[in-house]
């Protein structure tokens, strides 16, 4: 029974990065030993175990045989006979199929080493294949090494591609999906991971309507990268950098889904694209099992956006509605959140990522100024009821209104 480090592990301490969690194989041994040794079983499809003590996994040597579809259609031999290389040779790429013994050897029957110095990802053989969850898996490791150089290599790229266009895509779990998706969206270059979906025609069936967005123009005014799918991974950029929430990321990431939603007659004009990018973002929210906390926020986004953006433009009324819909009252640290996303989108363009976003403080400034009216006077002076209410609401757009008046002047 030997035992080795394997996968991710030995990857990231070869590219001197931390490593979080550790995998390991166990070659020679069979369920019953791992068992009597104190290993608890775990894997209902897969003979994995355990440790007592770490709660690390070990997970006997396997080789597969596809047989079905989706990434579940696959029959497992994990028999002691099955050999370390035989293991190392069904994973997906070759900075993944290596491994280390207890002396510290680095085992790489794949060349996963020089792929690592070359800064490529390719694919370890030609069952990468059989495994369409691998295309979501190496669109999020291209975007979570891009800023070390790292790119996928061209052969690999046209079997993600071959994937894509089989229709296996269809067969993953949205739980999968979004898993891969959530945890690209938290990487330093998250718009890499959508940017190689389309790249390998994968974004059709998960993002179609994030798809849709691409060669849709926008006024040069207001956008010199013109066209909006570019935009969209311009501000997701941006959200990166502005926030670490998920959630902020994602309404970034969907933002915009209403100017695929706007006729072309009218292009590079998108009158109405907020409010028409609810339902698309419904439409994915609900396709990929999204969070309700990321799913409201990108409502939220993109109904107002172009509100929040133009303050100077709109009546008190109109700013006061955007606070009460984003009950920014009780949930001030999400209004927060909106504001985030809006200042992404909007230095998320060609030529604006350093330009000024006084808007954020702005309606931070408005929201602090209208929480300091209170009940308590208009209840000192008879108001009950609805009554009450009202006599907030108008002291509210009083406050409003003279804050406007003072940045005009």
């Amino acid at each position: 029974m030997q035992i080795y480090l394997v996968g991710g592990a030995v990857r990231d301490e070869l590219l001197g990065r931390p490593v979080t969690e550790r995998d390991y194989v166990v070659v020679g041994a069979s369920p019953v030993q791992m068992q009597a040794l104190g290993y608890v079983k775990v894997g209902a499809d897969f003979p994995v175990f355990l440790h007592p003590i770490t709660k690390e996994e070990y997970a006997l040597a396997r080789t597969e045989r596809k047989q079905g579809r989706g990434y579940r259609g696959f029959v497992c031999d994990s028999a002691p006979h099955v050999t370390l290389e035989q293991d190392l040779l069904r994973r997906d790429l070759t900075i993944n199929a290596m491994a280390k013994d207890a002396e510290g050897n680095i085992i790489d029957p794949f060349g996963g080493q020089q792929d690592i110095k070359n800064r490529v990802m390719r694919h370890v053989s030609d069952a990468f294949v059989e495994d369409p969850l691998r295309v979501f898996r190496v669109a999020r490791l291209a975007a979570r090494y891009h800023h070390l150089g790292f790119g996928i290599a061209n052969q690999t790229l046209s079997l993600m591609r071959n994937i894509a266009q089989s229709g296996e895509l269809s067969f993953l779990s949205a739980e999968r999906v979004w898993q891969e998706t959530s945890r690209s969206l938290l990487a330093e270059n998250a718009e890499v991971f959508f940017a190689t979906l389309k790249a390998c025609d994968a974004l059709g069936y998960w993002f179609k309507e994030l798809e849709l967005l691409w060669g849709i123009p926008n006024p040069s005014q207001w956008h010199p990268e013109i066209d909006t799918g570019i935009h969209t991974m311009m501000v997701v950029k941006r959200a990166s950098e502005l926030s670490k929430s998920l959630a902020v990321r994602y309404a970034a990431l969907v933002h915009d889904l209403g100017k695929g939603q706007t006729s072309s007659v009218d292009w590079p004009s998108h009158r109405g694209h907020d409010a028409l990018g609810l339902s698309p973002i419904k439409a994915i929210s609900k396709r990929l099992k999204v969070p309700n906390e990321c799913a409201e926020l990108a409502l939220l986004v993109s109904e107002h956006h172009s509100t929040i953006h133009r303050l100077y433009e709109r009546s008190p009324q109109q700013i006061l509605a955007v606070l009460n819909a984003c009950d920014a009252w009780r949930k001030p640290e999400r209004f927060t959140q909106v504001l985030l996303s809006c200042q992404a989108d909007f230095q998320g363009r060609k030529t604006f990522e350093s330009r000024p976003y006084p808007q954020y403080e702005q309606w931070q400034e408005i929201l602090n100024l209208c929480n300091s009216v209170n009940a308590a006077p208009f209840v000192a002076q008879g108001c009950t009821g609805a009554a009450i209410k009202e006599a907030i609401e108008q002291a509210r757009l009083k406050l409003i209104r003279d804050y406007l008046q003072s940045l005009t002047t």
